[in-house]
């Protein structure tokens, strides 16, 4: 994978060097990263840069809609997966220092109903532990309804746990993030996606949000799967769906799971680097203050000894060689997502792109390897 960085970053960062006005060199890095795009056959992708605490860098890149061949800008918006995690855990911290719950409580008293794991049947589970992924639960039965995990409702409840205690390992888990967007709207009293809206995007000035038909559909980003055999794109249609039946029968506290609080959040690249920003500066970003810089740096810490991981932000010295860098990523329905910052020099990445034929090295796709290392290149190193 180094040989591919360097094949792809260095030779494009000598021609941006060679000569040319700001304007040149622009040009010249999107001539580069269009080269990235075409390694990984990517339908299109939209980026930003963060240097100094700002935004200094958005552009997109490729199509939105491949049937119809209509090019992605800046604020169109995409489904960005599991970097809705932080959404998540940044509410629960506003509602922790709001003195509505702790992170210390029982995780099944705080949902509603028993939550423990069936070979420690005497150890709890903390709210804590569910942000971290260490709260050994698993989504091997799933994650979409808490029906599952509900030991009133599925005789197969033992089996949303894992073998070890809790507390002890580390397993990524989306069940537990779509438990605690129920805890969300029973400590505020608000439906999830419209707290989300109210206390962290509305604040901040930022378009998106969890609920589709709260969104204008012409700015989604139709989001494709890669087909190997066939060596092509087909669209995976779902990535959107409104769900209004289910909306329309929804129970406060219990189907939370519709909007997807561990994956669900649609946003623009643009705006998701103006949330990212008030990670890096601690809880505060344009005179505006979310949540405490205590809660921001509890964010940050790695709580599990196996794993480089807080609460919903991940640590990575591998993404940039070297380079120490905190924050999450995101894949589903073709999409793969992007969010990541250094806290202490104050820039950051984010790259979301609709579709790729993705390839792997360690935990990250090669596809957004190459793109995060090109733009630090050219606009920070």
């Amino acid at each position: 994978m180094k040989n591919l960085i360097v094949r792809l970053a260095i030779p494009a960062l000598l021609l941006l060097l060679i000569g040319g006005g700001a304007g040149a060199q622009e040009n010249k890095l999107e001539t580069a990263f269009d080269s990235v795009m075409q390694k990984f056959s990517a339908v299109g992708a939209s980026v930003a840069v963060i240097k100094d605490g700002k935004v200094i860098y958005n552009h997109s890149f490729g199509l939105k809609d491949l049937d119809r061949k209509i090019p992605l800008e800046n604020s169109d918006i995409f489904r960005i997966a599991s970097i809705s995690k932080s959404f998540s855990a940044t509410s629960i911290m506003q509602l922790v220092e709001a003195g509505k719950l702790s992170l210390d409580d029982d995780f099944g008293d705080l949902v509603g109903f028993k939550i423990r794991n069936p070979k420690y049947p005497d150890v709890k589970i903390t709210l804590k532990m569910a942000l971290s992924h260490t709260s050994s639960l698993n989504d091997s039965q799933g994650y979409l309804n808490l029906d599952l995990i509900n030991p009133a409702k599925n005789a197969d409840w033992a089996k949303c746990y894992n073998e070890y205690e809790p507390g002890t390992k580390f397993n990524y888990c989306n069940l537990n993030f779509n438990l605690i967007g129920t805890i969300i709207e029973k400590k505020s009293g608000e439906r999830f996606d419209a707290y989300v809206k109210s206390h962290i995007l509305k604040p901040l000035g930022l378009y998106g949000g969890y609920c589709i038909d709260s969104l204008d559909s012409a700015r989604f980003v139709k989001l494709y799967e890669y087909q190997p055999v066939a060596k092509s794109f087909t669209e995976a249609t779902s990535a959107y769906a409104p769900r209004r039946t289910e909306i329309g029968n929804y129970v406060m506290g219990y189907s939370t799971p519709i909007f997807s609080p561990t994956g669900g959040m649609k946003i623009s690249a643009g705006d998701l680097a103006r949330y990212m920003v008030m990670h890096m500066n601690y809880g505060k970003t344009g005179g505006v203050r979310l949540i405490s810089r205590k809660s921001a740096r509890l964010m940050q810490t790695p709580l599990s000894a196996d794993e480089d991981y807080g609460l919903a932000l991940r640590g990575t010295k591998t993404l940039i060689p070297n380079i120490s860098l905190i924050g999450h990523t995101g894949s589903a329905y073709g999409l793969y997502s992007t969010m990541f910052f250094e806290p202490k020099r104050k820039f950051g990445f984010v790259i979301i792109t609709n579709g790729i034929n993705a390839t792997y090295t360690g935990d990250f796709p090669d596809f957004s390897r190459a793109a995060i290392n090109l733009l630090y290149n050219y606009f920070v190193k």
